[in-house]
């Protein structure tokens, strides 16, 4: 009797990925800059300042106004790694099953018709 094994295949398993995507909400505080002319009335103390500038001309003056924005940005960052792996184990098992053998048997031989000198 020979005894060997064979594999064969007992089922099958999948990893499946796939994406989600979720809304995320934040508020973050935003600053803006607004003009407000001032008027300062000329007093008998800061009257030497105000005539110590320049002489009465036309002019130009700008400013630059700034605000904020918000803005968002993401970026991908791994946070795991999947993998599927098989583990082997070995246990043992009895097989049985039938051997049948042939058997001879002599009568009235003697020892010299058996090969001998």
């Amino acid at each position: 009797m020979h005894v060997g094994i064979e594999s064969r295949e007992t089922g099958r398993a999948r990893l499946r990925k796939y994406v989600v995507t979720e809304e995320v909400q934040q508020t973050v505080p935003v600053r803006h800059e607004e003009v407000r002319v001032e008027r300062e009335p000329i007093t008998d103390e800061t009257r030497d300042a105000a005539m110590a500038g320049p002489d009465i001309t036309e002019a130009e003056h700008e400013v630059i106004l700034h605000e904020e924005r918000p803005v968002a940005a993401t970026e991908t960052v791994p946070v795991e790694r999947v993998r599927m792996t098989t583990e082997e184990h070995t246990d043992e098992e009895t097989v049985r099953g039938q051997v049948r053998k042939e058997r001879i048997e002599t009568e009235g031989a003697d020892d010299a018709d058996r090969g001998g000198t």
